[in-house]
Order: C-alpha cells, then structure tokens, then sequence
C-alpha cells in the first residue's frame, strides 16, 4: 500500500478492539481505537477514517446512534461488529447505513478479507482515464463513477459506497430487470454472506433520496426483482 488507510475502531471491549488492530496493522492498515461512542464521533472528525469497524453495543451512544450521526455528513464505509446475530438487528444496521456486517466471534482471515473487499469498492483515489463514460446523466440526475457522487436537481446527496454501487449498477442499464440474487452477486460478490432482505433494505434507502416526481425511478417488479425506469 503506496498510502495506508485509516481505520478507526471502536468497541468497548478493549481486548477485542486491540485484537482488530493487530491483525490490521499486520495488513499494512493504520489504526486507531476508541471505547464508546462519544470518543468515536469524536475521532471520527479528528482522524477522518477510511474506514470504520463499529461495534453496536457501547455504553453512552451505541453503535446505531454513532453510525446514524456519521452518515448525516459522510459516506465513510462501516463494517458493524456486534454479537447480536438476529436478522432484524442486522436489517436496523443496514437501514441506518452500514456497509457491512460481521457477527462475533469472527474470523481474523474473513475480518481483513472484508476490509479489503469493502475498500476496494470505495476507492477514492480510483484513476479513470475517461471520465466522461463514468458519468451517468439523467433527467435532473447525476452518477459519476470517478468521484462516487450523486447530484440529484443540483444538490449533491450523501450516498454510502453499496447503495451508490447499487444506483449506479442499475441506472447503467435502463429499464433492465435484474433479481435480488443478481444484484447480490454483482454488488456484494461471493465474499457477503446475506440474505435478499440486504437487496431491499438499500433499495428502499435508495428511492427515500429522490422525492420529486421525475422521469425515472427504481422500480419493482413484483415477483423478480428491480430496474431503473426510464419513461
């Protein structure tokens, strides 16, 4: 790595957060560790991480709170770490902007592979010789690949890298249905272990940021999947 990243890691349980540097230092990352999330905000403003590793269970402000506050200003990628395995705190953590999810006790291979996999998508320093081919325009709408950005009635949204993937997968193809099974494998890759209900969750945060009547939308199709419509 020409340039580390930065990973903040935040969980109260010291030992754990000491384990998750070690292993990511060991992988040429650069860390640091917080133990709630009031430090975590905090450092978050201070270290500005490419990442995040955030446990959900911290005393003060959990990790729900912490991850709710981030995406109000940042698109910042998030691996949640907790030992809560139920489907429905999983689905919370997604719906509040998570990028991933990872259950306790976990991995240290499948923990940096997922990193990996989750920087990768977020390359901020991507080089793309052509810019313009990674700019999708539409009516009142903008998805430029290079930067990750979306401009919608000339308003740039915050979009977290899977559903900016997502849109973009999509838009690229106009009025072409795709399964949940597909955009799984195509977004999420053999490396994400999840269900369809990770497909829904991000569509639905997708369409809650366009909210003008215009001349497209992500559309359901009920029984197979979703498409971009064009009308």
């Amino acid at each position: 790595m020409s340039e580390k990243s930065k990973i903040l890691i935040v969980d109260d349980d010291e030992h754990i957060a000491e384990l998750i540097s070690l292993y990511l230092l060991r992988e040429g990352y650069d860390t640091k560790e917080v133990y709630n999330g009031t430090d975590a905000i905090k450092a978050f403003g201070e270290y500005k991480p490419d990442l995040i590793m955030l446990d959900i269970m911290l005393p003060g402000i959990d990790g729900y709170g912490v991850c709710r506050e981030i995406r109000k200003t940042s698109g910042v990628p998030i691996i949640m770490l907790t030992a809560k395995g139920d489907t429905i705190d999983k689905v919370l953590g997604l719906e509040l902007g998570a990028d991933d999810y990872m259950v306790k006790p976990f991995d240290p291979k499948e923990l940096t592979a997922r990193v990996k996999a989750v920087l990768r998508r977020f390359d901020k320093t991507m080089v793309v010789p052509k810019v313009d081919e990674n700019i999708l325009a539409f009516d009142n709408l903008e998805i430029n690949l290079t930067n990750y950005t979306v401009t919608y009635h000339g308003e740039m949204l915050s979009f977290p890298p899977k559903e900016f993937e997502l849109l973009y997968f999509l838009a690229k193809r106009p009025n072409q249905v795709f399964t949940r099974d597909q955009l799984l494998d195509k977004i999420w890759g053999y490396e994400y272990i999840g269900d369809t209900r990770t497909v829904d969750v991000h569509i639905k945060r997708i369409r809650e940021k366009f909210d003008k009547g215009d001349k497209w939308n992500v559309k359901t199709v009920w029984g197979v999947g979703y498409k971009f419509e064009v009308n």
